[in-house]
Formats: structure tokens, sequence, C-alpha cells
């Protein structure tokens, strides 16, 4: 199977893997998904995900074809490079292959160029077409048309804040700071119509490339506002060089005033994401982003 064949049989792919007719090597895909690098006989490789086996059931339905659809959304901005979807089945996703190196300025000032070149491609709406998953969680992606705060309100902070109430993770304490948050929303200013977003952009799911571009996988694509993305990328140590992605950004796409004040508003829900799928462990991260964002207004 050479990478011409993939791509126009790519349903044959499950077969030629349960026969080891093609050399497959594990790597690093991330904690949802077994990930490995499929080497064919033309001496390309592509990278392919799979739920894993030890997961007991099978991948939620739909959970790849949303994954292919957001990347497809992505790369047809023509900003940031995306991996060209090469097999999307219900059981894998297999992706263009694209070789690491170390992050540098230079690649760090072209990413903040090219991520303002994909959220001022813009999106139809708030949200996006079909529903989609933010980790291996159900995203509610029902399209609004704002504003933004209202839609992410009900969108992409309460509903992550019930799955903390009900699985434990969060006490009152906890629970009051967030409903604050919420009920004042629309008092932090900053709406904008709907930017196209990649929607989960810490810093794991950026991909510095041998060809000193900066590549975006794992999305949880949707129409959003553009300063979630930027908040995200600071998470959990930050992306390397985050000054001059920001820098470069500015120059092409300027932020509102008081961008700075709003970024723990928009870490929020990946921090609640994290109590919903992890438990308390991330009480007291969602307890300090909430108290932050509560103390900008």
């Amino acid at each position: 199977m050479d990478l011409a064949y993939l791509r126009a049989h790519p349903a044959h792919l499950p077969t030629f893997l349960t026969h080891q007719r093609i050399r497959e090597t594990p790597v690093s895909g991330g904690s949802i998904c077994t990930a490995s690098r499929l080497t064919l006989d033309d001496g390309n490789s592509v990278f392919a995900k799979t739920w894993p086996e030890q997961a007991g059931t099978p991948a939620p339905e739909g959970f790849f074809a949303a994954e292919a659809a957001g990347l497809r959304w992505l790369r047809a901005a023509g900003g940031v490079p995306v991996p060209e979807v090469i097999v999307e089945l219900p059981e894998l996703l297999a992706l263009e292959w694209v070789e690491s190196a170390e992050p540098t300025r230079e690649a760090a000032e072209q990413f903040g160029r090219d991520l303002a070149t994909l959220h001022r491609a813009g999106a139809a709406a708030f949200g996006a077409d079909r529903d989609g998953f933010i980790g291996s969680l159900p995203q509610d992606n029902t399209p609004g048309p704002g504003p933004w705060s209202s839609w992410f309100a009900a969108h992409r902070l309460t509903p992550y804040l019930r799955r903390s109430v009900d699985n434990g993770a969060l006490t009152g304490t906890e629970i009051d700071l967030v409903e604050r948050v919420v009920a004042g929303l629309s008092g932090y200013g900053g709406d904008e119509p709907p930017a196209r977003l990649h929607g989960d952009l810490w810093p794991g799911n950026v991909l510095w490339g041998a060809d000193g571009r900066v590549w975006l996988v794992d999305p949880a694509a949707h129409g959003g506002h553009r300063e979630t993305d930027l908040a995200q990328l600071a998470l959990f140590g930050g992306l390397p060089h985050l000054d001059r992605v920001l820098a470069a950004y500015q120059e092409v796409h300027p932020l509102a005033d008081g961008w700075q004040d709003r970024v723990p508003v928009h870490q929020l829900h990946l921090m609640l994401v994290h109590t919903a799928l992890f438990g308390a462990a991330w009480r007291d991260a969602v307890a300090s982003t909430a108290r932050s964002a509560l103390g900008t207004r």
C-alpha cells in the first residue's frame, strides 16, 4: 500500500493493519487515543489514531468524523498549516505526517501571523454545523448569532459546570465562583463577530514542524471568540515564544482593548473541562481561574 492507493481506497486501511501489511510504530498521541506512525511501501508515512482497545467500548458516534470536519474547515482558511485528512473512518483517522522540530522565534512569529489569518476567515455563526468533542466529552456546537458572551455562557461554561457538579469535582465555593462569572459575562466586554477557532488550542495541540511552520492538530473547531484560542495558548506552562506569537498576531489583527484582562474568562472553559473529565484534582485550578476572571470586572 502506497499513499496514492491509500487515498483512493481509504476503507482498506484497517484490513492492511489487521494483517500487518503496514509497518506501525507507536507514537505519542495525547491522553485520549492510541496513535501510531504508519510507514507505507513508497516510504511515505501517515499519522493514525484509533480509539484505545482498553476503553472497552467503541469510539463515540461521530468522534473521528467531527475531528476530520474540523481539520478540513481550518485547513480551508489557508492560515496556519493543518494536516491533510487522508482516511476518515468510524474507528480511525489517518492524517498527513508532519516531521517535528524544536520551537524557534521565527516559527513563532509566522504562527502569530498565520493564526490571525485563520481567525479572520471567520465563521457563519458562533458554534458549528455539527456537534463535536472536547477530549472525550461531547461538545454542543448549536449555532447562534451571538452576542459571544451569551453563546459562550450557554455552550462552553454551563455544560461543563454541570458535569463537574454531577461528578462531585466541585464544592459550593467553586460553583458559586463560576456561576458569578457566567451571570456577569456580558459585562466583560470584547464582544466580536465569530472567528474561525481551533477551540482546544493548549500548547500540546501545537506542532512545531521541521518545515519551519507551526501546525495545528486535535481541534475542537467552531466559530467563537478569537481571544479564546489565544488565552488557551498560555495554559499549562504556555507555548514557547508566546510573546513573539502575540506580537506578530497584533501586527496583522489587533486585539480589542482589555484583552489581557479577559484571558482567565476564556481559560475557564478548559479548566471546567478538566474537572468534568478528571475530577477534583483540578478543583483549585477552576477556583483560581474564576477568581482571576472576577477580579477583572
